[in-house]
């Protein structure tokens, strides 16, 4: 197996491993996150009704316009952290389950959800 294609079967099965044991339920919705090569994005996820109650990513403009160009990933990992946070106030949610979706608690992943959780999620 080619070392593109093992890496791809490993993140499946790190993902398929936790998202087993993690579910958002009425009182604490799912908090998951996605990191692309350039970007992260992150969703505040209610499974039971299939629903998105907040969101936020580096591509939306308000985010963008807080990114500076010396700025590195794991500082605007950290703003989109906060805006989400400040974005699941507006929607009254304050408990979440964190879905890191097979990604590693490491860098980018861990400075969001720090970031979260100083904003006022509970996870």
């Amino acid at each position: 197996m080619n070392r593109i294609k093992l890496k791809s079967v490993r993140h499946a099965r790190r993902d398929r491993r936790v998202r087993k044991n993690i579910s958002g339920t009425p009182d604490r919705f799912r908090l998951t996150v996605f990191r692309s090569l350039n970007h992260i994005y992150a969703q505040i996820i209610n499974d039971v009704d299939a629903t998105t109650l907040a969101s936020a990513s580096t591509l939306e403009k308000d985010i963008r316009a807080k990114i500076t160009d010396g700025m590195s990933k794991v500082d605007e990992s950290r703003i989109v952290g906060v805006a989400l946070a400040e974005r699941a106030k507006a929607a009254n949610v304050t408990k979440v389950a964190f879905d890191r979706n097979g990604f590693l608690y490491h860098g980018r992943v861990k400075a969001l959800a720090e970031s979260a959780r100083e904003g006022g999620l509970d996870f």
